[in-house]
């Protein structure tokens, strides 16, 4: 059996365990980035897409994440912002599949999910964006390869030891 066999049909790259590096003042030392992929096809519906997204998120979240005291909580607000991201993407989507990457390099974690047909609209037009917003450090959004927009938010690692 492969493991591409086991693996759902969304996919990871670039992911591995390491070690959570420690400086004096107990926050990660930046460098390391572990990342994954997904990819959800045209033929998946937008609520589809959300389900499988953040499952496959919530299944390798704890190895990108790693060890970092926080993780639990830390992987709940990537789940919430994933979701939120994926579904409005999905509803606007400018692309055949709906792609998206999370990578995490101590300090924060990274979601890229694209590519809408338009700007991403403010949360009076989609209520869920108020939880984003609640929860990322800065969200924007760049041009993608496909005439669409790639949308970015980053959730912060607040580390317990200040």
């Amino acid at each position: 059996m492969a493991i591409s066999d086991t693996m759902p049909p969304l996919w990871a790259s670039s992911l591995r365990s390491i070690a959570p590096r420690h400086t004096a003042a107990g926050s990660q030392a930046l460098g390391a980035e572990n990342s994954l992929e997904f990819r959800t096809g045209p033929k998946h519906k937008p609520a589809e897409a959300m389900r499988r997204s953040r499952r496959f998120a919530a299944m390798v979240l704890p190895a990108l994440l790693g060890e970092i005291p926080e993780a639990a909580a830390v992987a709940e607000s990537v789940l919430g912002v994933l979701t939120e991201l994926v579904d409005v993407t999905a509803r606007h989507r400018a692309s055949v599949d709906l792609a998206g990457r999370i990578s995490c390099d101590g300090a924060h974690v990274l979601l890229t999910v694209g590519e809408m047909d338009r700007r991403l609209p403010d949360p009076e037009v989609e209520p869920g964006l108020y939880l984003v917003h609640r929860l990322v450090d800065d969200i924007g959004q760049y041009r993608g390869d496909e005439a669409g927009y790639m949308t970015w938010a980053s959730v912060p690692i607040r580390s317990s030891i200040q």
